[in-house]
């Protein structure tokens, strides 16, 4: 038996147990280290729902984790009991036009840990142990934590995001939303080579940490608008990592002419108004960027090799069995960046 949280509705998760499952020869059972809370789990608890994706069916959410090897399918060569890995929550089909292209994010039969995107939903990794696909499994054999390895999701995420804002070198970028993302987008940008970052947020807390992260300056936005507002634009490239309508328009009005806007925030799923015509008359490119790809595995070598380090970012772990205790942390941005669960990988 293994113990899981399960979201039922806005504001109604259960611990339950569940039965253990054989293995399929391709699969592979991981022990819990670390799982960090990301908003959409957030959105999931807090409101039922994530953007368009509702809850339909009780949901274990979690996608972005690190583990423990239990156990091995018959058909499993790579992986063995006791090695420590990164975990990719994407299940693309591998056949699609979008995954023959190399846009495995955008897969039509995608299966994604922790999302009610479809149903029956993908059960995610807030659980004490889960059976995955040995192909979404990573071995890390360096001296990392569980909790330094569960951002290779969070970062490929950036990564990505990084990569749709095109050639960065030499260029002035904006970042709005300074939270997990945010400041991870930031040290992003800077591995690519951007010459000046801002950031800006509503609070002050996640102002620190993207200052901690490398940004060159920090805006409150909603006191000091000014301090981003310039007719001629402030940012060649503008990363919406908010997911709110302001912080959209705040790119919008600080984005230069012929710049680059790029929405990595979730944004209301009733819509909002869109200043279409700004978009028009500046000739700004209007980008999405959603999930990831093959940054994944580039993240996990940032993080290996400390290229990248996150410890900064990490404000919390909390035992499983705490998890509605470490949503309202999470939630709360005037003290936390990044909160995690733990598994007794990760405690022993």
């Amino acid at each position: 038996m293994t113990l899981a949280c399960k979201i039922h509705a806005a504001n109604d998760l259960r611990f339950e147990q569940q039965e253990d499952i054989a293995l399929a020869p391709h699969q592979v059972e991981v022990q819990l280290g670390a799982a960090g809370i990301c908003g959409s789990d957030l959105h999931y608890y807090f409101h039922g729902r994530a953007g368009a994706f509702q809850i339909r069916e009780p949901l274990t959410p979690g996608h972005e984790a690190s583990g423990l090897v239990l156990r091995t399918g018959s058909a499993v060569a790579s992986l063995a009991p006791g090695m420590k890995v990164a975990i990719n929550p994407s299940q693309a089909c591998g056949s699609c036009d979008y995954c023959r292209k190399g846009r495995e994010n955008l897969c039509t039969q995608m299966r994604f840990l922790g999302s009610a995107s479809i149903y029956p939903h993908v059960q995610g990794m807030f659980r004490e142990s889960f059976v995955l696909n040995a192909r979404q499994l990573t071995a890390v054999e360096a001296d990392i934590s569980f909790g330094e390895l569960a951002f290779a999701e969070p970062l490929a995420v950036a990564l990505h995001a990084v990569n749709r804002c095109g050639p960065l070198l030499g260029k002035t970028v904006l970042v709005t939303g300074a939270g997990t993302i945010g400041c991870l987008i930031v040290i992003a940008a800077r591995l690519a080579g951007a010459a000046r970052i801002i950031a800006c947020d509503v609070a002050d807390h996640p102002l620190r940490a993207a200052t901690a992260a490398g940004a060159d300056a920090v805006v409150r936005s909603d006191l000091d608008a000014a301090a981003i507002s310039d007719p001629a634009g402030v940012a060649e490239v503008c990363v919406e990592a908010a997911g709110n309508a302001a912080a959209l328009a705040t790119c919008i009005d600080a984005c230069r002419r012929g710049g680059r806007i790029v929405q990595v925030g979730t944004l209301p799923a009733e819509g909002l108004h869109f200043p279409a015509n700004a978009i028009m008359a500046r000739e700004l490119d209007y980008a999405g960027a959603f999930r990831f790809g093959i940054e994944f595995d580039w993240a996990v070598d940032y993080l290996v090799s400390r290229r990248i380090d996150v410890r900064q970012l990490l404000t919390a772990q909390l035992p499983l069995k705490d998890a509605v205790d470490a949503f309202r942390l999470a939630a709360d941005k005037s003290r936390s960046t990044k909160v995690q669960l733990i598994g007794e990988a990760a405690m022993s």
